[in-house]
C-alpha cells in the first residue's frame, strides 16, 4: 500500500489518521525511544483506504489489537520539522475502542512499528488526562483539547518552533 504523503526537497506532506483511546481516566499514547514527545496512535493513510481502514490496520500492524472507530473529534493541520524539512500534517483524530484487548490496560509496554522500511520498538504509555498539560504531547494543546473532549468536532491549527 502507498502511503498518502509527498516530499520536495524543503517540504513534506503527509495524511495521517490518530486515535484516541480512554481508559480509566487515562489515554492512550505512543512515543519511540529516540523522542522525547509523545503522541496519540495511529499512522499514515493509503491510497484507497479509508480513514476507519487506516487506524484498524494501523493498531493491528502496531498492537496486534482489534478496534472500533467512533466519532470524529479533532481535525488538525499540523507543521512541523522532519529530517531538514518542514512536515505540513492534516490528522484526523477519532476515538477508537477495543474489542478484546489482550494489551496491559494500565502502565507502558512495548508494540512495533514500521518506518521507511524498518522496524522497531515503540513504546506506549497509559497516560493520566490531568498529566498530559504537563508533558511533551504532540500536538501541545492535547491536555486542553482532552478537557473539552465531548464537545463536539474541533479544528484547530499547530505549528511547532
Amino acid at each position: 500500500m502507498q502511503d498518502i504523503s509527498f516530499k520536495t526537497d524543503t517540504h513534506m506532506f503527509s495524511y495521517r489518521i490518530a486515535g484516541i483511546v480512554v481508559h480509566d481516566g487515562c489515554v492512550l499514547l505512543q512515543k519511540p525511544d529516540d523522542d522525547t514527545g509523545y503522541a496519540y496512535p495511529g499512522g499514515q493513510a493509503a491510497f484507497g483506504e479509508t480513514n476507519e481502514e487506516t487506524l484498524k490496520r494501523e493498531f493491528m500492524e502496531e498492537l496486534g489489537e482489534e478496534i472500533e472507530v467512533g466519532e470524529l473529534k479533532w481535525v488538525a493541520e499540523i507543521f512541523f520539522p522532519w529530517r531538514g524539512k518542514t512536515c505540513q500534517q492534516i490528522c484526523l483524530y477519532y476515538m477508537v475502542r477495543f474489542k478484546n484487548p489482550s494489551i496491559p490496560l494500565s502502565g507502558s509496554f512495548y508494540g512495533i512499528e514500521e518506518m521507511e522500511g524498518r522496524r522497531f520498538k515503540l513504546g506506549f504509555y497509559w497516560t493520566k488526562i490531568e498529566d498530559m498539560e504537563k508533558m511533551e504531547v504532540y500536538p501541545e494543546n492535547a491536555g486542553s483539547l482532552m478537557k473539552s473532549i465531548d464537545s463536539g468536532v474541533q479544528h484547530f491549527v499547530y505549528v511547532e518552533p
